[in-house]
């Protein structure tokens, strides 16, 4: 069959998304897609979310526009994936916790807290800044500071000295969080280990002074 004319020689250009799959393919692909994640990160916080568009992502991480839409549908799917690399928070109870030692057992949870933290600065630093704009972010901070409610609270039932306790541990554990929530959030501009420490030693004496003594009971 006779080509029309003009069509001799003449080849189907590429799609934007071709071009994609073609340069992701195995490995190389998988290289591709830590480095936007990676650029992503630290553009939006260097300028937040908003201001920051795909092209300048693409740009950093060296790579077709095309292949973040073909990783990642929206730019929101960025935000997400990036919430999803966060290190888990999980402590090992029993490793920091010693039995009639509230306050270093309290220092050493929150030491472990502070090496996650740290292993993670510029993530945290971007989330703390998106929390207020985009649902998904403040969810994980939610969750995460459930988390660190639930260890603390485990940590200090563990620490207290033997006998019945009416201290209210479940309020502790939610101030002393809140502590070292408002710490990480400031995190890249210095840290604040003496006021944590007056914190977690006022928390631990009024936890230790409610140990033995009978439980005040309200009357009905």
């Amino acid at each position: 069959m006779a080509q029309a004319p003009g069509d001799r020689g003449a080849r189907k250009r590429p799609s934007t998304s071709d071009e994609a799959v073609a340069a992701a393919p195995g490995d190389q692909g998988a290289s591709a897609r830590e480095r936007i994640l990676a650029a992503a990160g630290e553009l939006f916080a260097e300028h937040g979310f908003d201001a920051t568009p795909t092209s300048r992502i693409a740009e950093r991480a060296e790579v077709p526009k095309g292949l973040i839409h073909y990783y990642f549908r929206r730019k929101q799917d960025l935000l997400t994936a990036l919430v999803e690399r966060l290190p888990e928070e999980l402590v090992e109870s029993d490793r920091v916790a010693v039995r009639g030692d509230v306050a270093g057992s309290l220092r050493r949870l929150i030491g472990e807290l502070d090496a996650r933290l740290e292993s993670s600065l510029l993530l945290s630093h971007l989330l703390w800044r998106e929390a207020d704009t985009h649902v998904a972010v403040r969810q994980a901070l939610q969750r995460r500071f459930g988390t660190v409610v639930e260890l603390i609270r485990r940590v200090i039932e563990l620490a207290l000295p033997p006998g019945p306790a009416s201290c209210d541990i479940d309020t502790a554990a939610v101030l002393l969080a809140r502590v070292v929530n408002h710490r990480h959030s400031v995190a890249r501009h210095g840290a604040h280990d003496d006021e944590l420490d007056r914190e977690i030693s006022f928390i631990a004496k009024a936890l230790e002074l409610g140990v033995g003594k009978p439980r005040k009971v309200k009357p009905a």
